[in-house]
């Protein structure tokens, strides 16, 4: 049967890096953050998350993803409300997606917030990235038209790196990329043998 690794880390860890260079590998690889935009562009989703938000979220017909953004990580009881409509989605969505890659001894399924959704209870095994928080600020401030209020603020709905630690089969620290992709290499290699 095939096993899921779970693939987390908190925003600016580096975790899409470590998924890219997984699937490179052949392995495949499911972005929930990617799945779940896709998801709220849904007419039917975009109506649940209007009724539940107002009118003023959309940009045009679509989300205006900074305007939700800024109004549930200001909030966690919003952020939940969000999370219930969009997570059983992404879900279902993902229970899909592992029956067309059956064939695999295993499929990597990142998420930011994987324990926080309550996914890391159907993975197998869990990697975690960590970075220190001034690079992860750094990274973000460079790749994002953010703020770094705002980044703390979104920082603060997730896991702290340790409730991940503590909770995870590997660790991989990312701070030079050659030595990040030295452990990814010795965790698939320790997966193959599973």
């Amino acid at each position: 049967m095939t096993k899921i690794i779970g693939l987390t880390g908190g925003i600016g860890s580096g975790k899409s890096v470590v998924a890219r260079y997984i699937a490179e590998q052949g392995i495949p690889v499911y972005i929930a953050d990617d799945e779940a935009r896709k998801i709220t562009e849904n007419p039917d989703v975009v109506t649940k998350i209007v009724e539940h938000f107002g009118i003023g979220i959309l940009d045009g017909e679509k989300i205006d993803r900074a305007k939700l953004a800024a109004l549930v990580f200001n909030d966690a009881e919003k952020l939940q409300k969000l999370n219930r409509i969009v997570h059983p989605a992404v879900r279902k969505h993902f229970s899909e997606w592992i029956k067309q890659h059956q064939n695999h001894k295993f499929v990597v399924k990142e998420a930011a917030i994987l324990f926080e959704s309550g996914s890391a209870a159907d993975c197998d095994y869990i990697i975690t990235v960590t970075t220190p928080l001034d690079l992860r600020l750094k990274r973000i401030l460079s790749r994002d038209n953010t703020t770094t209020e705002l980044i703390r603020k979104r920082m603060a709905s997730q896991w702290t790196d340790q409730q991940r630690i503590e909770k995870s089969d590997f660790v991989v620290t990312n701070i030079k990329i050659e030595d990040t992709l030295n452990q990814i290499n010795e965790i698939l290699k320790i997966l193959q043998e599973v």
